[in-house]
């Protein structure tokens, strides 16, 4: 099973590695991981998305928390959040191709961020199902590229993941 963790780190050096390594250590491999500044100065929050049962990922949250730098953990796939990523897509884009590639990205809500003589870079934001779907379609266009930035999540309604 998939989770999504939480992790709030004090902003300082080797934090990631730290993170990172007690995942290696433990055989399990980081699906996806996205890092960014909370509101709070001098801490940051890894989005990171891992597969593996109930009781091992409890171990890894229990390891996490002794790690340095750490402030808290949280299981976000074990409550109601909200998640999404971004992907750009660079797809092949003949002239007479442009207007049916343009109908697939309106459907799927994204955005032409690039036009070239040859090419359309397409932005997208979603689930997994959506970035799934969305790559199916275009592929007979011809995908020359695509990056994903990762999962990163919110708990739903009024309820945070707060760091102190």
């Amino acid at each position: 099973m998939k989770h999504v963790l939480a992790v709030l780190v004090e902003n300082k050096p080797g934090a990631l590695t730290r993170v990172s390594g007690l995942f290696s250590r433990r055989g399990f491999n980081i699906e996806n991981i996205a890092v960014g500044e909370t509101l709070t100065p001098g801490i940051s929050r890894m989005t990171i998305t891992v597969e593996g049962s109930e009781n091992l990922i409890e171990q890894v949250m229990k390891q996490l928390h002794k790690l340095i730098n750490v402030i808290r953990v949280s299981n976000l796939s074990a409550e109601p959040s909200v998640m999404r990523e971004l992907m750009l897509i660079k797809v092949r884009a003949e002239v007479g191709s442009r207007s049916d590639i343009q109908q697939i990205v309106e459907t799927f809500r994204g955005k032409v961020v690039d036009v070239s003589p040859n090419s359309m870079v397409i932005e997208i934001t979603g689930n997994e199902e959506k970035m799934e779907a969305i790559k199916l379609l275009l592929e007979h266009f011809g995908i020359l590229e695509t990056v994903r930035t990762g999962k990163v999540a919110l708990l739903r309604g009024s309820k945070i993941t707060k760091g102190t």
